[in-house]
């Protein structure tokens, strides 16, 4: 590949399925993968950094339930489990706000799924201007 992804680039989820785990910290938006079971399997140094939770601490545990219980609703974790129970690939930005362990926190969220690849995506870019 011959330049990083961009938050809003075409075909992301493949490319960042292709990206080796190390190449994921030097995007500048947050990362957070997980296989069908929802466990974590990647988090980047942006989301790490960003959220104040150490990688080391994150890897394994329950996206929606352990990690990211704020996104555990209708407007994101149902998504991917509509998507996965339809065998349909997910690909949807989500102007959000963010409450788990911080002060409230406007960010985009872009949600990434394909069922012909492992790993699906919640991707948050932060700092975003003219958020409602």
């Amino acid at each position: 590949m011959s330049s990083s992804p961009h938050f809003d680039s075409e075909q992301l989820c493949q490319l960042l399925n292709d990206l080796p785990a190390e190449a994921l910290d030097e995007l500048p938006f947050g990362v957070i993968g997980f296989d069908a079971e929802q466990l974590v399997v990647r988090y980047n140094r942006h989301e790490s950094q960003a959220a104040k939770f150490p990688v080391s601490e994150v890897m394994g545990q329950q996206v929606f339930v352990e990690l990211a219980p704020c996104l555990n609703n209708y407007i994101v974790a149902l998504r991917f489990e509509l998507a996965m129970e339809q065998s349909q690939p997910l690909d949807a930005v989500v102007p959000y706000v963010l409450t788990f362990a911080m002060r409230p926190t406007r960010v985009r969220l872009r949600l990434l799924s394909d069922p012909a690849l492992p790993l699906r995506f919640v991707l948050v870019q932060r700092q975003v201007s003219g958020l409602v």
